[in-house]
């Protein structure tokens, strides 16, 4: 059987290569690999990367969606030309395709890729899986796929493409020096803005033999850059991350680690900071949200002000190179002072600052707040730009980005 991988394109206002990989896709994929020919397509390959692997796609200006009409920002399409995807569906037949998706208003990509294999490659069956299939599966089904894989409901799928084995991500030569990676599934908090414990309300912990096998690989194959995208990764950590994190040590694998997805400040000790940086973590990237505990209480007690203050002396203590925090804008809750006065909490403790844009997710409690401001049947609502600029306005959204600008700029500087 010959099955078509794809990542799709993106549309959008910004997008950047911090670590994106197709890793749920991928997985089903190193299942498969036995009985099924595999052919990836990534539009999201970046270009000039940095030492980290990050780097910006290839983009071009397109016209906004109806949807966007009020919103002052240019509006692109991200990823390799649509041309190359489509001479490839011309020179190859395929049976089966499958999309990853991830963000719910990043579907005129998809739309643009199911359009493409309507027309070039009619016979294949296509299937749509990942957040977006799983969010807003009618939705999903609606822009023309065979199959939506909802949450980690795979059977459908293994009933088309065959038994599945144990077997370790599929991995593309394409990818580069770039890796995803994961040591835990789900999270034990239910923080009333995210989607994971809708998609998978379990945290449970995979084998650590399993996981430094997959470490080994991705180092064998040149891999140096590897993301993790747990999204509770520092929690029990007694079970997969320490002993993993020893392995590496003991081993000397040559991978350069990262966190893209925010770290738990609550359960970074001074021993784990430590034992992490030796093991080859180079960035941090940390959930801080908001230094009013007021907020924190209300949005899923997830940790404190005090927690992140100690977090970040404990990766200072360890050597880290970089501690970058989450500081979350646009929230429905969320006052400009508050905003303000969590960015200088941060920037005084010697943390760098990004501001991570509110996007209400479908079915999140959050989410089912947000009708005054987006329609939440529409996926282009989610959009985290859009939201934010018309919760805030454009100029107040600018002056905090150039606050932001400023104080990593002299932290930077006092280095």
């Amino acid at each position: 059987m010959q099955v078509l991988l794809i990542n799709p394109p993106i549309y959008d206002f910004t997008a950047y290569d911090y670590w994106l990989r197709p890793y749920g896709m991928l997985r089903v994929a190193g299942r498969i690999q036995h009985a099924c020919s595999l052919t990836f397509f990534n539009f999201l390959l970046s270009r000039q990367r940095d030492a980290w692997g990050r780097g910006r796609f290839h983009e071009q200006v397109i016209p906004k969606p109806a949807a966007f009409g009020d919103i002052p920002r240019f509006f692109r399409r991200f990823g390799r030309p649509r041309d190359e995807f489509r001479d490839l569906l011309r020179q190859r037949r395929f049976d089966v395709a499958l999309i990853q998706t991830t963000m719910t208003y990043w579907y005129p990509g998809v739309q643009e890729v199911i359009e493409d294999l309507r027309e070039l490659a009619p016979r294949a069956k296509i299937v749509l899986g990942g957040i977006y299939a799983s969010l807003c599966p009618d939705h999903a089904l609606s822009l023309g796929a065979h199959l939506v894989v909802e949450k980690d409901n795979l059977k459908p799928l293994w009933n088309l493409l065959g038994t599945p084995r144990s077997a370790p991500p599929y991995r593309d030569v394409s990818m580069g020096t770039v890796a995803a990676m994961k040591l835990t599934e789900g999270c034990p908090f239910r923080c009333t803005y995210c989607s994971v414990p809708l998609l998978q309300p379990q945290f449970a912990t995979r084998p650590v033999e399993e996981c430094l096998q997959e470490a080994r690989r991705l180092a064998a194959s040149g891999v140096q850059n590897v993301a993790f995208y747990d999204d509770s990764l520092l929690f029990r950590p007694e079970q997969v991350l320490v002993p993993f994190l020893e392995g590496v040590i003991r081993e000397h694998l040559p991978l350069s680690f990262h966190t893209p997805n925010a770290l738990n400040v609550r359960f970074l000790t001074p021993e784990l900071a430590s034992l992490m940086v030796q093991a080859g973590f180079r960035s941090f990237f940390l959930g801080f949200e908001s230094v009013f505990p007021e907020w924190l209480r209300k949005t899923g007690d997830k940790s404190s002000a005090e927690e992140f203050a100690a977090a970040v002396a404990a990766l200072r203590q360890a050597g880290a190179e970089s501690a970058v925090a989450y500081v979350i804008i646009g929230h429905p809750d969320a006052g400009e002072e508050a905003i303000e006065s969590s960015m200088r909490f941060a920037h005084e403790h010697g943390a760098r600052v990004y501001l991570s844009e509110f996007a209400p997710i479908p079915g999140t409690i959050d989410g089912q707040r947000c009708g005054a401001w987006a329609d939440m049947n529409e996926p282009l609502a989610h959009n985290k730009t859009a939201f934010t600029i018309r919760r805030m306005g454009a100029d107040r959204l600018n002056r905090f980005k150039s606050l932001c600008r400023t104080l990593n700029s002299s932290l930077s500087a006092n280095r």
